[in-house]
């Protein structure tokens, strides 16, 4: 039986940010001089020429007056209870890697289930996250390596990550193999919704050892 018999919903963050700034009369020029960056990095980005990082996306919604979650959909119902059917995740591709959510995006609650699908060399950006609440993660096929502060941690399937997602970390596929993990957020603050961060990232940069953790 194939597992996805219809497409899942896929959202294309650079299509989203320029319905955001139509929707509000702005060009690429006055959008680019509010947020502090190049014209032609947001008409990249709106091309899907090249993937947003965590800081550019926050810049942006600064500028336009939103909340970063709106480069992922338009607000969506929530209820207590929810249904998904393997074939109609939400889903969002971005370079070397796909985001697909188990209806996080559609609960009541502070908790955030996802699985993300990496490529070899897959990360998530130069950078580390930091966000409120709890961090999961248990790898399901390949190699993940997660950073956390300065340390190391080599998941391979059925190893499993839990830590306080207030200290920085990052991940990367170090393997020459399509890696799958499934993440779960929870306790975050009411109105943050962290789970984006994990898939805003720059999955076409790289990181090392040696690499100074930066503040996000």
């Amino acid at each position: 039986m194939e597992l996805y018999k219809r497409n899942a919903v896929s959202i294309n963050v650079g299509v989203r940010l320029r319905e955001l700034r139509s929707e509000r009369g702005l060009s690429i020029r006055a959008l680019a001089r509010q947020s502090s960056l190049s014209a032609n990095a947001l008409s990249m980005i709106e091309r899907s020429k090249t993937s947003p990082s965590v800081s550019t996306l926050y810049k942006l919604a600064d500028a336009m007056g939103v909340p970063v979650t709106a480069f992922f959909g338009e607000d969506v119902e929530r209820d207590v209870v929810v249904f998904r059917k393997a074939d109609e995740r939400t889903r969002i591709p971005f370079q070397r890697g796909t985001w697909e959510g188990l209806g996080g995006e559609n609960f009541v609650g502070r908790i955030e289930p996802f699985v993300l699908t990496l490529e070899s060399g897959a990360n998530s950006g130069l950078h580390t996250m930091v966000h409120t609440g709890h961090e999961f993660v248990i790898c399901l096929r390949g190699e993940l390596e997660y950073q956390i502060e300065d340390k190391f941690y080599n998941l391979e399937p059925g190893d499993s990550l839990m830590f306080s997602a207030r200290l920085r970390h990052r991940w990367r596929n170090l393997g020459g193999n399509v890696t799958n993990a499934l993440f779960l957020l929870s306790g975050f603050a009411e109105g943050e919704s962290p789970a984006p961060m994990h898939v805003a990232g720059n999955l076409n940069g790289t990181f090392d050892e040696d690499d100074v953790i930066e503040e996000v």
